[in-house]
């Protein structure tokens, strides 16, 4: 079995406050280094795309360049999800060209950062994006069409990118939007992590298992990145397999019905993302 990607979780801790984000009573924690190295070893037979992503800040993590070196030695191609607050600080990753692409959640500064600083904020991200846009690709996320007071944060944000890059992005509801070369905006819908709203979905298209598995700080393996909280561990890979523990018959079970697009585990059926 392959999987297009596998996300690893440097850390659960961030430096941010998202009501976007799901809470998580998990234990914060550090992936150390040793742990991280183990990891690449464990999924190098899996696939060739990490994701340094699912709850959590990686760039606070503080080995983080460290880290993304490691693991494009060991032959990954390293995607990041980030709130981009500490592009600044790993800037050394990105002038060697081992980040793939970025993606920074700018969405997130609604809520974080006092209006009067969203320009200098933006405008520091879209620098960071602009200089190193050669090797690297970036995304400007706003994942929360819909959310109360996203009409005008959005509607800054473009008129931001309009001014900052000189172009003409409209009030569009397209999925993507190339900005320049390698550097794009997306948008998209605010969606309910499992178990923030009563869905009780029975049927529902999903790739947990077969596109992607998560892997949290502490070994966790889980079906999908939206398992914050490790609601449905299918195992560690700090003591079992990783091949036994993603065809477990939890895992298989999971993996059938969601290719009939029906839903077996409940905490699915209260996860609102849409593909």
């Amino acid at each position: 079995m392959r999987f297009k990607k596998i996300y690893i979780e440097l850390t659960n801790v961030c430096n941010f406050r998202c009501s976007f984000c799901q809470s998580s009573k998990r234990k914060k924690k550090f992936m150390s280094p040793e742990e991280f190295s183990a990891i690449l070893f464990y999924i190098r037979p899996y696939t060739e795309y990490i994701y340094l992503h699912v709850l959590g800040e990686p760039t606070l993590h503080p080995q983080f360049c460290d880290l993304v070196k490691m693991a494009v030695d060991n032959g990954f191609h390293v995607n990041l999800t980030t709130n981009g607050s500490m592009l600044d600080k790993v800037e050394q990753v990105f002038a060697d060209k081992l980040v793939r692409q970025c993606n920074v959640s700018v969405h997130a500064y609604a809520e974080n950062i006092p209006s009067e600083q969203w320009k200098e904020k933006m405008d520091g991200v879209f620098s960071f994006a602009k200089r190193y846009s050669e090797n690297t690709y970036f995304s400007f996320r706003l994942w929360n069409n819909g959310a109360e007071g996203a009409s005008d944060f959005n509607e800054y944000c473009r008129n931001a990118v309009n001014s900052f890059f000189s172009t003409q992005i409209e009030d569009t509801l397209s999925r993507n939007v190339k900005i320049q070369d390698h550097i794009f905006l997306q948008n998209a819908a605010r969606f309910s992590w499992p178990g923030q709203k009563k869905l009780d979905l029975a049927h529902k298209k999903c790739y947990a298992l077969r596109d992607h598995i998560a892997i949290l700080c502490d070994g966790s393996v889980v079906p999908c990145c939206l398992d914050a909280n490790g609601d449905m561990v299918l195992g560690n890979v700090f003591t079992s397999p990783l091949d036994e523990i993603i065809n477990c018959k939890e895992a298989v079970e999971m993996k059938q019905a969601f290719a009939r697009n029906e839903i077996v585990n409940p905490i699915c059926k209260d996860c609102g993302f849409i593909l």
